[in-house]
């Protein structure tokens, strides 16, 4: 399962905590096929909830939501975010250590 560092958790609350969004909005990621020969990518859009059949997994406080693409290709990863130079979040993605507690 996906897991949050407290930094990418701040960042999607801070993306998703905007006065007019409904409570239960989170981030939703999903799979955007590459082309051939090339990787597949992960897309991300802050939404008002899930969808349908969505993997929601929530960390201190913030709510991403994994379409079942996303949701495989995430499987044991962290992931982590930042705000880059102009202030826009950056979300990166990396294996978990072994052994890391699942759900932190």
């Amino acid at each position: 399962m996906l897991v949050l560092t407290d930094a990418a958790a701040q960042v999607v609350k801070s993306v998703t905590s905007a006065p007019e969004a409904p409570a239960g909005a989170g981030l939703r990621i999903v799979s955007a096929a590459g082309g051939p020969g090339e990787p597949g990518l992960l897309k991300v859009s802050a939404v008002d909830g899930p969808a349908e059949h969505d993997q929601i997994i929530e960390g201190n406080g913030a709510l991403v939501f994994l379409e079942s693409q996303a949701a495989v290709a995430l499987d044991n990863k962290v992931l982590d975010a930042g705000v880059d130079e102009q202030g826009q979040p950056c979300f990166t993605v990396a294996d978990q250590a072994p052994g890391a507690a699942q759900g932190a």
